[in-house]
């Protein structure tokens, strides 16, 4: 397959100035074999007469191109995945045929076939623009269209599409009713042997019946809880009608699809959700809430981004960022799952936060030029930074106002383009602000501020002054305006209360707070109290050794997330010992009665462990922490959330012998944990912990993928293979994944995580490879492409090599070549994280030396 020609905003204005698409006739024919299918396109659109554009493919071979009935030689107008289109009419008709060929890729159409029963899947997966590996087309969300969509299948497959899926096939082949206008991105086809649960009960507001379609791999069955998923839907489709009006579409199909890329992508009416949302064993709540904000995530999209599409990329944010707070706030009015705004502190802006303080953050409001600037900024600003600034501009505006501007601007925009511009209009015009200064300090700059308390006190303990710092970083030094609660707090009964809470405005450097003068000085003093700002926050000395040992006597779930959050963004920034920090671990975490804080914190006490403590120290904090995770998992409730998150974190932890002994005798069954069931999952991560500590050879691995004979059971062998500590194993891992393209797209990035690994033996293992890294970087960039590139090249960078060498290795490259734009931006990323964990290294050590 030739190069393929990068889209540029500057060509997509000029072709949207030039041309308006009208509609797509789609015949795509899936009986061809295993490797390519038959696509036959015919794009009805208007021109500036005489004008000269293209229409993008990417085909394995082109059979015929017409242009208003004058046949055009392919090799004459083909190449880099353009079609050139000359001297256009007003009115024209584009038609090509050709065959192109399925992916394993998780782009274009994706087939694979399952191990566990050899049926075959297929989905599309065409954002950012990858329409053209499916079909011709003028691949801009700027050109919306309806399509016309007609499928031939093998008997007995399901197909779905955007628009309802007919009774009965015409013979082999489906025909679907035209869509509404559609950007190309949001066109969906699924088509295979999937198991399907169907519920026509669901009437909407306005008295429409909408079919509702769940569907899975047949050998999931078994596992899909489609009752609580339709449940879901029919709360979230209840939610967002009040807010945002009808719903769009005829009906809503939900496919749990296999090694899809991310975690769920919005085609209208047919949305794909990762089938890893299919839980094969014990889920616990914070997991099934993690599924309810993705399913309602997905279905805002229906109205932010099929119903209203940005105009170009730029605007990614506003669609993001909009369902990401939508669907949060659909969890908290209108679901079981209230705790929703607590997981948004807890994950999203933890996300934020940490994607901000990166050299290559950037604005909430991105300049896109390309399409490969598109893929780096599906990151943690676009999604949770955006929802967080959103979040605040709802409170800013009001409720009433802002849902009166939502309401407005999809009534004003329905089926077309539109921009952040035009949202701020009317969220102006209904909350009769002035948006202009929010929207230039919010979304045009980057960087988090932080705050910190500044106070004194008199011999009496009261505050003489208190006051309230903003500091910005130095590369963006922009000191925005924060409405924000301070709350303070009395250790009273083992509890932290609150004795007083006052709403401030921080503007400058430095904002008096004179309310709390004479005010007795508590225990914590809480800057961001309830989560209101987009704000890192500091402690003054009492509050933090208040934090330190008592951070759990804080009631709120929201302000422990909060807490916590800032504790860890000390340890990152080298102001708080790694050890110190797993100390209140050790002290607090035992009493975190938040599952999802309290899984956020154990997982970021293993990043402590292994990342952040000093060297010398490393072994002895380990041991400890597996201590704490068996000791807690000893007297967990039977059968709960809470013991099998500490087995899962026990298993990763365990290196010493008696541990990993422990570890063995789970998963043999010579020990039982009352309640624990070791189910595959748990006994694939048991065996992995066990094969990364060399305790598991290639035999145990083989013996339980043919236990576990799946599509997911594959993947976690393949995982294991790579994480043992053999240079054989580390060989044929880095062969598999970068000399081969045979793996599909889920198992390469398995892979390649588990081959990068901590290394067990002081890194020895990984360090010849990382001059092959650089070495083979470029080609692996070039070749694979799009979401898998990404997820390859960052899993194989050597993050668990924290040393100098791999800053310098990394610099190096980066002066002596000119990698694209975005995979500099990805190194550079990697190369902050190790940076960072040197500095917190030597900030643990010297802890200990002082």
């Amino acid at each position: 397959m030739s190069a393929i020609t990068e889209l540029t905003r500057a060509e997509a204005d000029e072709r949207g100035r030039l041309l308006q698409t009208d509609s797509y006739l789609i015949r795509l024919d899936l009986t061809h074999g295993p490797d390519v299918f038959r696509s036959e396109t015919l794009i009805r659109f208007t021109a500036e007469p005489g004008a000269t554009t293209f229409a993008e493919l990417v085909p394995e071979h082109i059979h015929a191109i017409e242009l208003n009935g004058r046949e055009l030689e392919p090799g004459a107008v083909y190449a880099e995945g353009r079609i050139r289109l000359d001297a256009l009419a007003e009115r024209n008709e584009l038609r090509v045929v050709a065959d192109c060929r399925y992916t394993n890729t998780g782009t274009g159409l994706h087939r694979m076939t399952d191990p566990a029963d050899g049926r075959v899947y297929l989905y599309t997966h065409l954002q950012v623009a990858e329409a053209a590996k499916v079909f011709a087309c003028f691949d801009q969300p700027s050109l919306k269209a309806r399509f016309t969509l007609s499928v031939t299948a093998p008997a007995g497959w399901q197909v779905f599409s955007t628009s309802p899926t007919p009774a009965e096939p015409d013979g082999d082949t489906w025909h679907f009713e035209p869509t509404p206008p559609l950007p190309t991105y949001a066109v969906a086809l699924v088509a295979g042997e999937y198991h399907v649960v169907r519920d026509d009960t669901y009437t909407a507001p306005d008295g429409r019946r909408i079919p509702l379609a769940v569907a899975c791999r047949a050998s999931l069955a078994g596992h899909l809880d489609a009752d609580e998923i339709l449940h879901t839907t029919r709360q979230g489709l209840a939610h967002y009608t009040e807010l945002f009006g009808p719903f769009p579409f005829a009906k809503y199909d939900q496919i749990f699809a296999p090694e899809l890329n991310v975690a769920a992508m919005e085609n209208a009416a047919c949305v794909t959700v990762h089938e890893n949302y299919v839980f094969r064993s014990l889920a616990t709540e914070a997991v099934r809430v993690r599924r309810a904000g993705t399913i309602l995530h997905e279905m805002a999209h229906m109205w932010f981004g099929n119903l209203v599409t940005m105009r170009w990329w730029d605007d990614l944010w506003l669609s993001e960022s909009f369902a990401t707070y939508a669907s949060a706030r659909c969890q908290a009015e209108a679901t079981e799952w209230t705790q929703s705004w607590t997981m948004f502190a807890n994950v999203e802006k933890t996300w934020a936060y940490q994607a901000d303080q990166r050299p290559t953050t950037h604005p909430v409001v991105a300049d896109i030029d390309t399409l490969t600037d598109v893929q780096v900024n599906f990151d943690g600003i676009t999604y949770a930074k955006g929802a967080a600034v959103i979040k605040q501009l709802v409170a800013w505006v009001g409720d009433d106002a802002f849902n009166e501007a939502v309401r407005d601007y999809f009534h004003r925009h329905a089926w077309s383009n539109a921009s952040l511009t035009d949202l701020l209009s009317v969220a102006a015009k209904s909350s009769g602000r002035d948006l202009a200064h929010w929207a230039g300090e919010w979304l045009r700059t980057a960087g988090p501020n932080t705050l910190r308390p500044e106070l004194s006190v008199d011999a009496e303990g009261r505050f003489t002054s208190f006051a309230v710092l903003q500091e910005a970083p130095a590369d963006h030094p922009v000191l925005r305006s924060h409405r924000i609660a301070v709350g303070l707090y009395e250790l009273r009964d083992g509890h932290l209360e609150r004795v007083r809470r006052v709403q401030a405005d921080i503007t400058g450097a430095r904002t008096e707070l004179p309310e709390l003068h004479g005010v007795r000085r508590p225990d914590l003093v809480l800057l961001n109290d309830d989560d209101l700002g987009y704000t890192r926050v500091r402690f003054d000395d009492h509050s933090l050794a208040t934090l330190l040992r008592h951070v759990t006597a804080l009631r709120g779930p929201v302000q422990r997330a909060v807490c916590w959050y800032a504790l860890w963004d000390m340890v990152g920034s080298a102001e708080l010992p790694a050890r110190a920090y797993l100390r209140t671990i050790a002290d607090c975490l035992p009493h975190e009665a938040d599952f999802g804080v309290a899984q956020v914190q154990q997982r970021q006490a293993q990043t402590a462990v292994t990342q952040l403590t000093a060297p010398a120290h490393r072994d002895r904090a380990r041991d400890a922490l597996a201590a704490t995770w068996w000791r807690l998992l000893d007297g967990a409730k039977p059968g709960g959330d809470f013991q099998l998150m500490w087995a899962r974190a026990f298993a990763e932890t365990a290196r010493a012998d008696a541990d990993l002994d422990r570890v063995a005798a789970l998963l043999s069954g010579a020990l039982v944990v009352p309640g624990l069931e070791v189910d595959a999952e748990l006994r694939w991560q048991l065996l992995t912990a066990l094969a990364a500590a060399g305790r598991a050879d290639a035999a145990d691995i083989d013996a339980e993928a043919a236990r576990d004979h799946t599509a997911v059971g594959l993947r976690h062998a393949a995982r294991a293979h790579a994480a043992r500590p053999t240079a054989e194993a580390k060989a044929a891992a880095w062969e598999s994944v970068v000399h081969h393209t045979d793996l599909p797209n889920a198992v390469q990035t398995a892979v390649a995580g588990a081959f990068s690994g901590l290394p067990q033996d002081g890194g020895e293992l990984l360090r010849p490879y990382v001059a092959a890294y650089f070495e083979v970087l470029e080609d692996l960039w070039r070749e694979r492409g799009g979401d898998v590139a990404k997820g390859v090249v960052d899993a194989l960078f050597p993050r668990a090599l924290v040393e100098e060498a791999t800053l310098t290795a990394t610099d190096a490259y980066l002066a002596t070549h000119s990698p694209a734009p975005a995979l500099r931006r990805l190194l550079l990323d990697a190369r902050e994280d190790v940076s960072r964990a040197l500095h917190a290294r030597r900030h643990d050590e010297r802890a200990t030396a002082n």
